[in-house]
């Protein structure tokens, strides 16, 4: 498919303008500096000879240069600049007041002004001014603008069938229309214009695409063109911190949890046309919804930027990556094929990356050190080198180099930066630049707004209007002597030539009403003359104001006062002869007692009411904008209090919580001391070798006899296995367990030598059976000596079973093995070897080591 045409993309930069008011020339601060807005590339200028600083910033006789190195950017007003965007033959600039400028080439209304003409000087869109302005981006054919409310507002060519503009048809709208639908309670955050399609992103990181759909450059998996926004479902869930768009292809940066961290990325993907690498991904397939670029899947990502057929990614670590076309050497790196993402190394080895911009063919960064770099296609003189020749590696741009450069922007064959206003240095501000005193405690700096230097207040007391620095050319500021003579003469010479046509006219206008013929009834004289009367018998009230309102009327406000002249009805008689007009007749007794206005006063009545009513207007005008502004600074207010009461409520819920965690802990510790001090007290209680803290994790169970003892361990083994039955979960450790155990007669005359036995299910038979029968097998001294019993672990896969008596001592009653870990032979040989050391550990009474014995033996 044929090309349409060149990419554009927007970027921002955020730069003060306002010149601080110090009388000491204190340094600027950044936040407080005068922006320079530098631009170069093939640039709109002004092609008539005529055209003067006073005359209409839309020209209808404008021309293209090529601008070889960074030039200053024309304009008639100082603009306060916040951002600005560049398209391929028109741009846009945000003031920090939310005002929205542009110029260039008029095309189908994507300049806003709502004529068709084109614009050499930025001016103002006066349909934006009712509201404040945050973002602005320019397409080829068409120009977006997102407002602090979140709205987003589109404007252009929308004649060519794509839904360009995002409302739904394919009208063409010279003034901004704000974009409604889908957007409806979303607020915008971002806008970035293609050729063809646009992208946006919310606050909440939702993407949005609209336009024409070929080759799948929306991303919503089909190749449809979208009248309206429409939501990227591949990316719903996730949230998209940039997006870039080109001709026929798109790349975003989205957040994605990386597995290793459980941290969130900045991931880089694209789609739409594959052809020329572009996409990163190692072929010419072009991808229907978003993909990511697996060669860069190990980086995190937070800029980047389309080209025809190139997309840079910038890392946050300050690294560029690009691919795509070689042509013209706009990759950056001459090793490259661009079929995979390449790291742009050579010069900016050694340098950190924090922006960048791309045209159709050539790419601009800016480091952190604030130096532009360009590499790529040179014609027209886009890299700013001062010649036409391409760079395949990045070039620093010589022009820039001593200026602070805040911010790039690139259009399809030209780039903007804005830089920092150069003050003098601190040594030439030691002394004054007119007459060369030195400054001290009585001899003040100031600074002249129209050059910039210092000066001491007796070479800089006078004020002018126009300053070239001044914030505000209609307001007078301070100048020098010598700037403040220019800017004089310059009034002067503006002010001669418009009170020369003034007086030309006047004359014409006399003429005009001496042959005209007026029809005006009797009673409209008496109003009119009041008005002359009133204004012909206060001259020295007026005085010098009535000289400065003569002087406001312009051609189209006289020529529109002269078929109206205001005659008496002294004329309409049978004979209406020009001797018989008011004006002729000086000695007429009716008109003797009332001064007869002359020409001059009418007119000046006429123009004068007209120049206030338009100055009434423009107040009420502007009172209506300031006042739009306070309510959007006090809904402003108010959302910040309420931020700031719920942040409070936050901290104090934490300094609460804090406080009752503090004193939970303090009580926990008093409760732990009391404890330490009562196990303390019971250690010291017990008798010789009968505390082993080291070993003894008891498992108390509260039975009186043996055969109950050895009735509820069998019980409780008969509930894990029920429970295993019934799919619970039961400890592999446990479950283990052999039934292998080791029994002790409490009776001295058992033989050493007596064998293990074994519990069978006799013993483990519930208690249904009576307990008279397992008292009866039980010895009476063990009945009366037995206080407790419980098992422990000596080693993996050993479970020893300990019995403790009311005099303070204990008794051995069996030892079980693990069948997993031990055979029936090796049980036995393993007892055989450890029991004197099992006796040792767990203090076995003396009768019980030399009279009992055990040798496990299988069952």
């Amino acid at each position: 498919m044929q090309i349409k045409g060149a990419t554009s993309d927007g970027f921002g930069v955020s730069v003060s303008s306002a010149i601080s008011a110090s009388s000491y020339g204190s340094a600027q601060d950044d936040n407080d500096a005068f922006g320079d807005v530098y631009m170069w590339g093939e640039i709109v200028c002004d092609n008539s000879a005529k055209a003067t600083m006073d005359s209409s910033n839309v020209n209808p006789f404008s021309a293209r240069a090529d601008i070889l190195l960074p030039k200053p950017l024309d304009s008639n007003v100082v603009l306060d600049i916040n951002h600005v965007s560049c398209g391929v033959k028109h741009a846009a600039l945000l003031t920090r007041q939310g005002e929205v400028f542009t110029w260039g080439e008029e095309s189908g209304g994507r300049l806003g002004h709502g004529v068709g003409r084109h614009a050499v000087h930025p001016c103002l869109v006066e349909s934006l001014s009712a509201c404040s302005i945050d973002f602005v981006a320019c397409g080829e054919f068409h120009t977006c603008a997102v407002s602090v409310a979140g709205e987003l507002y589109t404007w252009g060519d929308g004649t060519h069938n794509a839904g360009l503009l995002g409302h739904g048809t394919d009208a063409s709208h010279w003034i901004p229309k704000r974009v409604s639908g889908p957007l409806e309670g979303l607020q915008v955050a971002y806008v970035t214009c293609g050729t063809w399609h646009t992208a946006l992103i919310t606050s909440a990181g939702q993407f949005f695409t609209f336009g024409d759909g070929t080759f799948g450059v929306l991303g919503h998996g089909n190749r449809e063109s979208v009248f309206y926004p429409r939501e990227v479902e591949t990316l719903m869930g996730l949230k998209t911190i940039a997006v870039a768009c080109g001709v026929w292809h798109t790349a975003a940066v989205v957040e994605v949890i990386v597995t290793q961290s459980s941290g969130l990325s900045g991931k880089f993907f694209t789609w739409g046309d594959g052809d020329k690498y572009r996409l990163g991904h190692g072929d010419k397939e072009p991808r229907l919804k978003p993909t990511c670029v697996p060669s860069l899947i190990d980086y995190n990502f937070h800029k980047l930027a389309c080209g025809h057929s190139l997309t840079i990614g910038l890392t946050t670590s300050g690294h560029i990556f690009t691919m795509g076309s070689t042509v013209y050497g706009q990759l950056g790196n001459p090793l490259s094929d661009g079929k995979l993402p390449c790291l742009v190394e050579d010069k900016l080895s050694t340098e950190s990356v924090k922006d960048v911009a791309c045209g159709s063919y050539h790419v601009a960064i800016l480091t952190t050190r604030g130096e532009v770099y360009t590499w790529g296609k040179g014609a027209n003189g886009r890299l700013g080198h001062g010649d036409l020749e391409d760079r395949k590696i990045p070039t620093l741009v010589e022009n820039l180099k001593d200026r602070s450069v805040k911010s790039i922007a690139c259009g399809s064959n030209f780039t903007a930066a804005i830089c920092q206003h150069k003050w003098v240095s601190g040594a030439e501000q030691s002394q004054c630049s007119a007459c060369r005193q030195a400054f001290g405690f009585t001899r003040k700096r100031h600074n002249c707004y129209n050059c910039g230097l210092v000066h001491c207040h007796s070479c800089s007391s006078r004020k002018a209007l126009r300053a070239a620095l001044s914030p505000n050319p209609g307001r007078p500021y301070r100048v020098c002597d010598s700037c403040f003579l220019k800017l004089s003469k310059a009034l002067e010479t503006s002010g001669s030539n418009e009170r020369r046509n003034v007086s030309r006219l006047s004359g014409e206008s006399k003429d005009r009403f001496d042959k005209a013929e007026t029809k005006m009834t009797r009673s409209t004289l008496p109003g009119n003359l009041n008005l002359n009367k009133n204004l012909d018998t206060k001259p020295a009230k007026q005085g010098r104001r009535s000289d400065s309102l003569s002087s406001i009327p312009t051609h189209v406000d006289l020529y529109q006062a002269f078929p109206r002249p205001v005659t008496t009805s002294a004329i309409q008689s049978a004979n209406h002869s020009r001797t018989s007009s008011p004006f002729s007749r000086k000695n007429s007794p009716p008109r003797s007692a009332t001064p007869i206005p002359t020409m001059s006063g009418l007119t000046f009545s006429k123009t004068a009411t007209d120049s206030l009513k338009k100055t009434n207007d423009l107040l009420g005008q502007e009172l209506q904008k300031l006042r739009k502004q306070v309510d959007i600074l006090t809904q402003r207010c108010e959302l910040q209090e309420f931020e700031v009461e719920k942040s409070a409520k936050k901290a104090e819920d934490a300094i609460q919580l804090a406080a009752d965690e503090s004193a939970k802990s303090i009580a926990a510790k008093e409760v732990i001391k009391t404890l330490t001090a009562q196990l303390k007290d019971m250690a010291e209680n017990l008798p010789h070798r009968a505390y082993a803290p080291d070993s003894i994790r008891p498992r108390y169970l509260n039975i009186a006899t043996e055969p109950l003892a050895n009735h509820h361990l069998d019980l409780r083994k008969e509930n894990q296995r029920n429970e295993a039955s019934n799919g619970q979960d039961i400890p592999p450790v446990i479950a283990a367990i052999t039934d292998y155990n080791v029994e002790h007669s409490s009776k001295r005359d058992t033989p050493t030598s007596a064998k293990m036995q074994q519990f069978n299910a006799k013993e483990a038979r519930p208690l249904q059976n009576g307990n008279n029968s397992f008292r009866s097998r039980l010895p009476t001294t063990a009945t009366t000596q037995m206080e407790a019993e419980w098992i422990e672990q000596y080693e993996p896969g050993i479970y020893i079973t300990l019995m403790a008596l009311h005099d303070r001592t204990r008794e051995l009653k069996r030892v079980r093995f693990s069948r997993r870990r031990f055979a029936e032979q090796q049980a036995e040989t393993w007892w055989t070897e450890n029991r004197e050391k099992v006796y040792e550990k767990y203090n076995v009474r003396v009768s019980e080591r030399t009279n009992s014995s055990g040798v496990p033996r299988s069952p």
